[in-house]
């Protein structure tokens, strides 16, 4: 990772976020319904928010995590800017939450990986898992953050 990024826990507003949502992939992964509303609980509520930021204090990565700080985080949200994809941000902001939550000995990582990201997460040491049960019945309307 360069130099000129720093890491840090750090709760950002809905409007920065969703700003940032438009320089990545990650919004295409929420549905349209009441989109602002909901972002703006996801980024008051979730137990890691690690946020990166360039030189000139410009979001180019974060990273949402809901964790016991016991024995699992499930990692909600993963994105870099995609100007600053394969520096190695993404990699830290992984690193990171996986020991604000409590380390690899003793936390288990899980997540919904975007089909494009395996490869990603493949190369962290992940795998594929078949043992996750769901239960969704949310509304869902596919759109483009903009």
């Amino acid at each position: 990772m360069k130099d000129n990024i720093t890491i840090k826990e750090e709760r950002i507003s809905s409007e920065e976020y969703i700003d940032f949502l438009k320089r990545t992939d990650l919004g295409s992964q929420y549905p349209k319904e009441r989109f602002e509303e909901r972002i703006k609980k996801l980024v008051a509520n979730v137990s890691i928010s690690l946020v990166a930021r360039n030189k000139e204090d410009k979001v180019v990565g974060v990273l949402f995590g809901l964790t016991d700080f016991a024995y699992w985080l499930y990692v909600t949200d993963l994105g870099v800017d995609r100007d600053y994809t394969g520096q190695g941000i993404g990699r830290q902001l992984m690193r990171s939450a996986h020991e604000i939550a409590g380390g690899e000995k003793d936390i288990a990582v899980y997540l919904i990986a975007n089909e494009n990201a395996i490869p990603f997460y493949e190369k962290l040491g992940m795998e594929k898992s078949s043992d996750v049960m769901q239960y969704n019945k949310i509304e869902w309307t596919s759109f483009e953050v903009k």
